[in-house]
């Protein structure tokens, strides 16, 4: 009995505390629709905010760019430099050492400040029919929203004034003695590309992806094509660096050796020319030391000219290939938000705000200041 009592007390508190929410709910819709006339002038005023953000802000267009490297074997006794050394001598081997600059530091390169200085002289085209600029120019000509000109105004001012009391110009050097240094504007810029221009990589598949977002379509199509040109360059620049230092020293000391070894062929050849005739001993002693010597240089001749050839191998096998998977592409719609977004978002916050203040805002203001008064 007791726990029927007990069931049956839980179910009429269940059933008036619905009444009261039933209540509260309708008192609710009831104050909104009296308020309603307020509600439709917070839309209102939230529609032209949303209009004056959406026009404010500039459109972007984003391209996406992806890249598969293969980075070749590590392993000198393979591919082009394997079969070369095998060709020209088994004691002839290729090193095992990994550099370090490769693929997997993609993004680090594509952010660094001397990749994006090279991209400032490199020329764009706006429009079809539209001249070629450069790429610093346009990022001049780029729109920012409004707001952000009113909170920077004061330190354009003060930058204004300070030049008015500067008699001395100063010229900036972009690169000397391993550092760079760059103007404020040229800084600005350096920043706005390192968040506009980003690069990222598959640790699995080693696939590289970066992405361009710039306001104009075909701006953003021709930087991100030559983003991943230049980052291809930089990576085989430095992959193939240690091999070209490697032919070019043996080239030297191929040519070296191959003067040596003429200069003792010519001195053995004339002194048989000269004692062609002659027996004695102290003659065939010195035919034979000179024979000796044309021959020691002949084999240190010949290692060096295999080791050019296996060198020359080096180059080609450690340079790596690059596949473009997906090339840029011209982007036909914005990747911004678009503005329908923005009228919406701040018609629903002023309706919401307004809601929230008429609905509760204003008593609880209200029962705050009785009991301040008492």
């Amino acid at each position: 009995m007791a726990e029927k009592l007990d069931k049956e007390h839980n179910l009429e508190s269940e059933k008036e505390v619905n009444k009261d929410m039933e209540i509260d709910l309708l008192e609710i819709f009831r104050r909104m629709i009296a308020i309603r006339k307020t509600l439709y002038k917070a839309a209102g005023f939230g529609l032209i905010v949303g209009l004056i953000v959406a026009i404010s802000i500039p459109k972007q267009y984003t391209v996406n760019v992806t890249l598969s490297p293969e980075m070749g074997n590590s392993n000198g006794n393979n591919g082009i430099a394997g079969i070369a050394a095998s060709f020209l001598g088994s004691g002839v081997t290729m090193g095992e050492n990994a550099d370090a600059l490769n693929a997997s530091l993609s993004a680090d390169i594509v952010s660094s400040t001397p990749f994006l200085l090279e991209l400032f002289n490199m020329e764009v085209s706006i429009s079809n029919q539209s001249d070629k600029i450069t790429f610093e120019s346009y990022l001049d000509e780029c729109h920012s929203p409004w707001w952000n000109y009113v909170i920077g105004f004061p330190g354009i001012v003060a930058n204004g004034v300070k030049m008015l009391f500067e008699d001395r110009v100063t010229t900036i050097n972009k690169l000397g003695q391993g550092t760079i240094e760059l103007t404020k504007e040229e800084n600005k810029k350096i920043i706005y590309l390192k968040k506009n221009i980003k690069a990222s990589i598959d640790k699995k598949t080693a696939i590289t992806h970066i992405s361009v977002t710039l306001q104009n379509p075909r701006v953003a199509a021709d930087i991100a094509d030559s983003v991943i040109h230049k980052l291809q360059k930089c990576i085989i620049d430095y992959r193939t660096f240690k091999a070209k230092e490697d032919c070019i020293y043996l080239e030297r000391l191929f040519k070296e050796r191959q003067e040596e070894y003429y200069t003792t062929q010519r001195k053995y050849a004339e002194y048989v020319d000269m004692n062609d005739n002659l027996i004695l001993q102290s003659v065939r002693a010195e035919q034979e030391r000179l024979q000796n010597d044309m021959n020691l240089a002949y084999q240190i001749y010949s290692q060096v000219a295999n080791q050019l050839q296996v060198a020359r191998a080096k180059v080609q096998e450690v340079k790596p290939i690059f596949a473009i998977v997906e090339p840029a592409v011209v982007p036909l719609k914005s990747s911004s938000m678009s503005g329908k977004f923005y009228v919406l978002l701040f018609m629903f916050c002023s309706v919401f705000c307004v809601t929230i203040w008429m609905l509760f805002g204003k008593d609880i203001l209200d029962s705050l200041k009785r009991e301040i008064k008492k």
